[in-house]
């Protein structure tokens, strides 16, 4: 085969590095995106964080700072910090900062150390009388324990894993077994939810209704679960406010002792937008605080516009060109970021404006289609734009994704949306009677008399989705 030369023209899209990152931060959460510069920072000394800069009057973008290579100035007078009722909601905020300097703010919160259960444990151990020997079978008790202070492992199985030369038998564990259960919280080293309740009512007056309870949680907890009151008062033989008094001391106790001991990160999430209102109009700004503060560094560029002019071709002087070309974007995309976040949020408010007035029961249905011809955008940039990024209003902080929703269809022929229905069925369970709850069905016959049609399956759905339990679980005596 004779081997030819032939020119073809097409056209296919290309993204540039500029592009690729630019795409890349859109969607990054606030935590992320600082990660994100941390990097940036560290490995580009052209690039540097604005040190000791004060915001003028509550606005970004004082004389004294430079326009052109700060994205701060980015944000003005309209982006300032709310004063007022707003100022007292943002320092409240989880995650807000706060001035060093201010006298008179609240002390800063900082999340202490916490004791796990089994030094806890640990350390009434120490105090007790137990000779060495005891202690040991009871700290191996608890190794054995899990997160909620359940002993999950039999006592066959742990004596199998002790020495041999220890010479401990059944009984002798058994002892320590009793002591473990004897330090707190109540009912720790308990192998079953029965035994977790009856240990913490060990305590408790031995009067009819503590009997009554003990007696239900041995043989009826079942029962006791699936609302079944009638049969525990048959089984029992008890008045119904003897059973009302056991279910109250039940439902008082701790089915998870070692639960208030599990050590978890807690996570503070820094609002991306504030929305406050002004002469009677719900605007949405970015929060200052949410925006990192850079700039290029100034001797770094003056060093290289003087290498620039004397025509130095070094490849240092190459490389810092391009970290001068990359911060640049940086800055660039990050202030393009903002914009655009700050443009949905206002698309957002403006059509969810009823809910900022009156609650959840006024959401109007809303799909990333709607924002994105407005603002000329494609879907898949208000789908990174709207995840995990955060809104803080009067009603709450929520993500941008929370307010958009599908709609069910109403007798007037407009549409209802989906929170609006789920606000409402929480408020119709919440006013129920508890000895007859509403079923799924009558829920549903109910909305259908406000127009509202809405099938029995999908009133199932969204309960289960706020966590509401169904009716013949939520019947009570």
């Amino acid at each position: 085969m004779k081997q030819t030369l032939q020119l073809k023209l097409s056209q296919h899209l290309t993204l540039t590095p500029q592009l690729q990152q630019s795409i890349r931060l859109l969607q990054l959460s606030t935590i992320e995106l600082n990660q994100e510069i941390e990097q940036m920072l560290a490995e580009n000394p052209l690039l540097e964080r604005e040190e000791g800069f004060e915001p003028a009057d509550g606005a970004y973008g004082g004389a004294e700072q430079p326009r052109t290579e700060s994205i701060n100035d980015a944000f003005g007078a309209e982006n300032a910090a709310p004063d007022g009722e707003w100022g007292e909601a943002l320092a409240a905020a989880p995650g807000t900062p706060r001035s060093d300097d201010d006298e008179d703010a609240p002390t800063r919160q900082v999340a202490a150390a916490g004791e796990s259960l089994r030094e806890h444990l640990a350390g009434q151990l120490a105090l007790t009388r137990a000779t060495p020997r005891d202690r040991g079978l009871v700290t191996a008790l608890i190794e054995a324990l899990d997160e909620d202070g359940y002993l999950d492992m039999g006592l066959e199985e742990i004596l199998a894993m002790l020495p041999e030369e220890l010479a401990v038998d059944i009984d002798e564990l058994g002892a320590a077994l009793k002591l473990l259960q004897s330090l707190e919280p109540a009912g720790v080293g308990a192998r079953s939810l029965p035994e977790v309740l009856e240990l913490q009512m060990r305590d408790y007056p031995a009067d009819a209704v503590t009997e009554l309870a003990r007696r239900i949680v041995r043989e009826f907890l079942p029962a006791l679960a699936d609302r079944d009151f009638g049969l525990i008062r048959r089984e029992c033989r008890c008045s119904e406010s003897d059973l009302k008094a056991a279910r109250e001391i039940i439902v008082a106790l701790n089915p998870r002792p070692g639960a208030q001991f599990n050590l978890n990160d807690t996570r503070y999430v820094t609002p991306d937008v504030i929305v406050r209102k002004i002469r009677s109009t719900w605007r949405a700004a970015i929060n200052p605080d949410a925006v990192p503060r850079l700039r290029i560094n100034r001797m770094y560029a003056e060093i290289l516009a003087r290498e620039r002019t004397r025509g130095a071709s070094a490849e240092g002087a190459t490389g810092m060109a391009t970290q001068l070309q990359e911060a640049k974007w940086l800055l660039k995309n990050v202030q393009q970021r903002f914009e655009t976040i700050g443009r949905v949020a206002q698309a957002i408010v403006d059509r969810q404006r009823h809910f900022l007035d009156h609650g959840e029961v006024a959401m109007r249905p809303l799909v990333l289609r709607e924002i994105a011809d407005e603002l000329g955008l494609h879907e898949s940039t208000i789908s990174r734009v709207t995840t995990s990024k955060y809104m803080l209003t009067p009603k709450g902080l929520f993500e941008l994704k929370y307010f958009f929703g599908s709609h069910v269809a109403t007798d007037s022929g407009g549409a209802c949306s989906s929170t609006a229905i789920r606000a409402l069925i929480k408020q119709l369970v919440s006013a129920e009677d508890v000895k007859r709850p509403l079923s799924d069905s009558k829920i549903a016959e109910i909305l259908g008399q406000q127009g509202i049609v809405v099938a029995r399956r999908t009133i199932a759905k969204y309960r289960d989705a706020l966590k509401i339990a169904p009716a013949n679980m939520r019947k009570t005596i």
